[in-house]
């Protein structure tokens, strides 16, 4: 993968170079893919909490119905009505 490079220069804690050698090794890359690995993540890890609902969001969706249509519903819980009366035992009846 090729792209426009632009040098920059930046202070980091002696545990912080380390890591980042350390890294380098292991995985076999410059320090700066290190760098850029990391920052992409980073970036994906934000994009996601930004699409992801608020709690209180997830919960009332979830109280709606959490996108399921009533006959979806009714289909759903005549299975599990079925899959109960097909493991009761016959003292239960």
């Amino acid at each position: 993968m090729t792209y426009a490079l632009t040098r920059t220069s930046m202070a980091l804690d002696q545990f912080t170079l380390g890591v980042l050698d350390t890294l380098s090794q292991k995985w076999g890359v410059p320090k700066a893919e290190v760098m850029r690995r990391a920052v992409r993540q980073l970036k994906e890890a934000e994009d996601m909490k930004d699409h992801c609902p608020k709690p209180l969001e997830a919960l009332d969706w979830l109280q709606n119905g959490g996108g399921m249509t009533v006959q979806d519903a009714d289909a759903f819980r005549e299975e599990v009505r079925a899959e109960r009366e097909a493991k009761r035992n016959w003292w239960e009846a």
